[in-house]
């Protein structure tokens, strides 16, 4: 196998908008980079953010802490070792999933083109990620699976290095309309706490009417394997803790179980620093990148334009045109898993 090694001048390159025109070359169908479609999740608090919000006005009909799902190693993780605790998971679906059930019916339905003819390519950071693909249960776009082949980025760059394409010498593209915009909050999601922070964001301006400061949960972020945080909503505090790595994953789930610790909203990623340290990811032997490649899309974040999800002019529009409201039945169909009732029974051989 052959090694490969991030040179100086590509380290922190923003690929994604560059390898449009690489990706332009497939001969037939429409080709997503799915990195740059998590703005998905979080539109108004749209899922998710506002899932969280329904849970905390009903406390007494759900389960407490409410976990982030979007991880499927660490949905996994949970299933095997702590099956009693999946009724904590968010109902929301990744946004690799989300994504592929919105190609295969809004965007099918825009373009009119017969879902059957459409193959969604997802390049993703994360291995597990081509399980969670194939699950049985993820096609709720009645095409097929949603999501029909999935390559890590370390498979995309070897086959754009197996073309001879040097990405330095490619202009950016605008991406496909609908769903071509992204904001900033949708690019923090590679990063530890990015999942907790974009939801804080969105959900802090769905109870108090009005956005806070693009940076007011930055308390979330860190390289820590576990780091908490209080935040107030309203007139409710709320506790939350973000932890990567299934090391602190496991001991954060032993410190519930035993009473010694108690929270409202937990993010957890399985590989250390979220995302970008996921285990698809480009390798050096003996170098570490996800901090790095995390403190540059805390800085691709600061830089948008937009930087709340709700704020996401095509996301408002897939919402009025095809999904109606957050929760809706259209968007719970499509955007939301019962993990207790599906996943329990796939946990075999599951990345």
């Amino acid at each position: 196998m052959k090694e490969i090694i991030i040179t100086k001048n590509e380290e922190n390159q923003r690929l994604d908008k560059f390898l449009l025109k690489y990706m332009n070359k497939a001969s037939k169908g429409f080709i997503y980079k799915m990195l740059r479609k998590k703005r998905i999740k979080y539109k108004g608090g749209r899922e998710e953010g506002n899932e969280l919000l329904e849970r905390l006005g009903n406390c007494r009909k759900y389960a407490w802490p409410m976990f982030t799902s979007c991880c499927p190693g660490w949905v996994s993780f949970m299933s095997k070792k702590y099956p009693e605790y999946l009724r904590n998971l968010s109902t929301a679906k990744s946004p690799q999933q989300m994504f592929g059930a919105m190609a295969k019916t809004y965007f099918a339905q825009k373009k009119g083109i017969d879902p059957n003819n459409i193959c969604c390519i997802s390049i993703m950071p994360c291995v597990s990620k081509k399980r969670e693909a194939s699950l049985s249960y993820m096609k709720s776009a009645g095409a097929g699976q949603d999501v029909d082949i999935v390559l890590t980025t370390r498979e995309f760059v070897r086959m754009i290095r197996a073309e001879h394409i040097n990405t330095r010498f490619l202009k950016e593209q605008a991406f496909d309309s609908p769903l071509g915009e992204s904001t900033g909050a949708g690019v923090i999601f590679g990063v530890t706490g990015g999942v907790m922070e974009a939801a804080l964001r969105t959900a802090y301006a769905v109870v108090e009417g009005k956005n806070p400061e693009a940076d007011a949960f930055r308390a979330v972020r860190g390289r820590d394997g576990r780091r908490e945080a209080d935040f107030t909503l309203g007139d409710q505090t709320l506790h939350t803790c973000t932890v990567s790595g299934l090391a602190n994953a496991e001991k954060l789930m032993e410190d519930i179980k035993a009473g010694r610790v108690s929270y409202d909203f937990v993010e957890v990623m399985a590989c250390p620093g979220g995302c970008v340290g996921g285990g698809g990811q480009p390798i050096h032997d003996g170098c570490e990148f996800a901090e790095r490649r995390g403190g540059t899309l805390y800085r691709l974040d600061s830089e948008r334009k937009l930087r709340f999800s709700h704020e996401n002019p095509e996301v408002q529009k897939a919402y009025e045109e095809f999904l109606g409201k957050p929760l809706s039945r259209t968007a719970h169909k499509l955007l939301h898993s019962e993990h207790v009732n599906e996943l329990y029974f796939e946990t075999h051989n599951y990345l």
